[in-house]
């Protein structure tokens, strides 16, 4: 996993996990106003606002994107 700075010119999508710097947690992006230089964030079950700088996307790699798919199907109508 890496942490990309983020630039004027990068597209942040709403949804999208960041690190948020000052407090070490990853959080999830709620609207990126890229005209004002804030990020609209969910962390802690809160919405918060903060300055772009304090930001920085998460990367994964191939590999990791693979362990960290979802099963699509509950396991309980398989036990029945």
């Amino acid at each position: 996993m890496e942490f990309l700075d983020i630039e004027k010119d990068t597209k942040v999508y709403p949804g999208e996990y960041l690190l948020h710097k000052p407090t070490s947690q990853i959080v999830m992006c709620g609207a990126y106003k890229k005209a004002e230089g804030l990020v609209r964030f969910l962390a802690r079950g809160k919405l918060d606002e903060d300055r772009v700088e304090n930001f920085q996307r998460l990367q994964l790699s191939r590999e990791e994107r693979k362990t960290q798919r979802l099963k699509r199907q509950c396991t309980g109508c398989k036990k029945r």
